[in-house]
């Protein structure tokens, strides 16, 4: 074989490493994007914060100092702060999946004592699913021919002068 004749060969060669290792690398790239994500949003609940948090010792502003701002503050009464936190895991395009939450509620008195600590978790988390794309009205229903021959004779009365 000549020297032309091996180098056509040596690219030959190197041309297919390149593709087998695109290849390699867009099965590697579709299969990531089948992971489980998990995710986890709202407070970081750390267990020896909120078990020192008690009821008749703390305060409003030791509750802050210890635990951080609330994750939210009741609508109807000022002396109800929540700390809320909740983990999903999805995969791929699928819908996420609550995996667990915490719902911890801090209730002070009317003089800014804690006066109880409770907490709930994913048992009270409700799962909502929407009746598909339509929404019921009252009213009449009309088929295929009523909506096209329904307006015969209707057109241009709607605010004539009589």
């Amino acid at each position: 074989m000549n020297s032309t004749g091996a180098a056509a060969n040596k690219g030959v060669l190197t041309m297919g490493r390149v593709g087998k290792t695109m290849i390699a690398l867009s099965i590697a790239l579709a299969i990531s994007g089948c992971t489980r994500l998990r995710v986890g949003r709202g407070y970081i609940v750390d267990e020896n914060l909120v078990s020192s948090v008690q009821a008749g010792v703390d305060n409003k502003e030791s509750v802050e100092a210890t635990l951080g701002r609330p994750s939210f503050v009741s609508q109807f009464d000022s002396n109800q702060w929540y700390y809320y936190a909740r983990v999903t895991r999805q995969l791929a395009f699928s819908s996420p999946k609550g995996e667990s939450q915490t719902l911890l509620r801090v209730q002070f008195d009317n003089a800014g004592n804690v006066a109880s600590v409770s907490r709930s978790g994913l048992e009270l988390a409700a799962n909502i699913k929407p009746e598909g794309d339509k929404t019921d009205t009252k009213g009449s229903d009309r088929g295929f021919f009523e909506d096209l021959f329904g307006n015969i004779g209707t057109v241009g009365t709607g605010g004539a002068p009589q």
